[in-house]
């Protein structure tokens, strides 16, 4: 079996150009560089370099090893930095923005715990339902959900938050509980404004597998669940929310759940920040807390 280091040193011979240069950069000879390529091409039974006096070409094979192995050294890197020094002291200060939901349910007390668990380290937390940009303002982490665009951030998966349609017992009994996702054309439906899709384009699942959205209508949406919610306890529709928003009112029977089988809302929570080769161990440390906590309250998301 092709050794690791082998692979590192052939993505290396190709971003260098040069045997020469990688033999150099790993204080060994050049024919020992070649004998190690030409050692990986025998092992996979494949060419992957043509080799002349002026220049290296990839073969076919060299060039699909090459864009499947070529980060591999980072990553086994990053892997390793990940846990130097994991013990250390963390101190420094870190800006923090954390949507409002989220930052008032839970991580307001998880961040401030963290400063208690670290007495050398300072927490700055900023709520904020738009997506900030972390270079221009300063930012070390963001706390975000949905899919991220910018290549040039970097964003690790926390924890996947549920939403549920809900509505409450009068409202229900005034108009009825609709058995089918259909059905909600017959009711007032009340938007979320922050959805990419739309405000009144809800996610639902047939078949226990195959998501599709259906287009409902309603006379009020928001930029704002914590609204949405106040609306819907106020017997004004239906309307679909983070489970931990409405999770106590769920609990009391302020809500009810309708559609709970045809619901098809989960949404991702990541954490992000920028890209960098070594992110600092106190911005590694916060994200573990951070991912803590939620599992460990995972039955109100």
């Amino acid at each position: 079996m092709p050794q690791i280091d082998d692979l590192v040193l052939f993505t290396q011979v190709i971003e260098h150009a040069s045997f020469s240069k990688v033999a150099e950069l790993n204080k060994i000879t050049k024919s020992v560089v070649s004998k190690r390529i030409s050692k990986l091409e025998n092992q996979l039974g494949v060419q992957l370099i043509y080799r002349t006096t002026r220049k290296l070409t990839l073969t076919e094979p060299g060039s699909i090893l090459y864009h499947r192995s070529k980060d591999i050294n980072q990553v086994a890197q990053s892997a390793f930095d990940a846990i130097t020094g994991y013990n250390e002291a963390l101190s420094g200060n870190i800006r923090v923005s954390v949507p409002t939901i989220s930052g008032e349910l839970l991580l307001a007390e998880a961040l401030s715990d963290f400063c208690q668990k670290h007495p050398g380290l300072t927490v700055e937390m900023s709520m904020d339902n738009h997506f900030v940009d972390l270079v221009a303002q300063n930012y070390d982490l963001v706390i975000r959900t949905g899919y991220l665009e910018d290549s040039s951030l970097i964003a690790r998966h926390i924890f996947n938050s549920r939403w549920v349609i809900c509505a409450s017992a009068d409202y229900l009994e005034k108009h009825g509980v609709p058995e089918t996702p259909k059905a909600l054309h017959h009711h007032n439906c009340l938007g979320y404004t922050q959805q990419s899709t739309g405000p009144f384009d809800w996610l639902f699942v047939r078949n226990n597998t195959e998501t599709y959205t259906l287009k409902v209508d309603g006379n009020f949406s928001s930029d704002n669940a914590v609204a949405l919610r106040k609306a819907t306890l106020a017997n004004n529709g239906i309307a679909y929310l983070p489970t931990c928003l409405v999770f106590d009112d769920l609990k009391s029977g302020k809500l009810i759940e309708v559609l709970a089988e045809h619901s098809g809302k989960v949404v991702g929570i990541y954490a992000v920040y920028p890209y960098t080769k070594k992110p600092s161990k106190r911005i590694q440390a916060l994200i573990e807390h951070i991912r803590e906590r939620y599992i460990t309250m995972k039955e109100r998301f």
